[in-house]
């Protein structure tokens, strides 16, 4: 998929890894669109109305890169005080799994009335955020772990859903990246999170993700499968 001159639609575009995707989107010649609930106007990725309305205006949307999500809560299936609190538990996989299916669901119905780009019939191209948590989720993160394994775990299956209609479905999984969200951790376990990646010794850092969207997009190859951007890293 040639991004030249293409309607992408980033979700989560307000900071992190969704501006960065959105600036380098920009950049390789895209008309790019972002929504995020701190966004002017805000929009909940989980209102299928809202985001409709956005998917809607868009005149032809080839490209989805959903970014938006909520971070781990912390919570511990057990505490002193009692039970995780199923509020929480839902929120988290509310936004990050319910809000991304959500936006996919609504993007793909959009591409597929698209006529096809190429010779081959791609219409478009969507990617996911999951995340190594997916795969090494950490004491207190059952729920932003669920969110994200859901994230992944669709990807093969909606991939096929959409591969009669020529539009492919890559999920990446990013590691420790420097993003609001790992700010909001405690500095002693950031550093530690930094220190433990085998190479680079480094939080990754929102550019390197985008980076990775942009070829995602653009090589038809990739379709159906979950990219670990990590640096080797592997939660303990």
């Amino acid at each position: 998929m040639h991004l030249d001159g293409v309607d992408a639609l980033v979700t989560g575009g307000s900071s992190g890894l969704g501006a960065a995707t959105a600036q380098r989107l920009a950049s390789a010649g895209s008309r790019v669109t972002t929504i995020d609930l701190r966004g002017e106007p805000p929009v909940d990725v989980c209102d299928p109305d809202a985001v409709a309305a956005v998917v809607d205006r868009l005149g032809e949307l080839r490209v989805l890169v959903c970014c938006a999500g909520v971070p781990a809560a912390g919570h511990r299936t057990v505490r002193r005080q009692g039970p995780h609190d199923l509020d929480v538990f839902e929120r988290i996989v509310r936004v990050n799994l319910i809000g991304t299916f959500n936006c996919v669901r609504l993007a793909a119905w959009a591409m597929s009335r698209l006529e096809p780009v190429d010779d081959a019939g791609e219409r478009g191209v969507i990617v996911t955020t999951s995340s190594i948590a997916a795969f090494d989720g950490v004491t207190g993160g059952a729920a932003y772990s669920a969110a994200k394994a859901g994230v992944a775990g669709m990807t093969l299956p909606v991939a096929r859903d959409l591969a009669p209609l020529g539009i492919r479905v890559v999920s990446i999984a990013p590691g420790s990246f420097a993003t609001p969200m790992v700010a909001s951790m405690p500095p002693a376990y950031a550093d530690q999170l930094a220190a433990e990646t085998p190479f680079p010794h480094r939080f990754g850092q929102p550019g390197e993700f985008a980076a990775l969207a942009q070829h995602v997009v653009e090589n038809t190859m990739l379709n159906g499968t979950v990219i670990r951007l990590d640096g080797a890293l592997r939660m303990r």
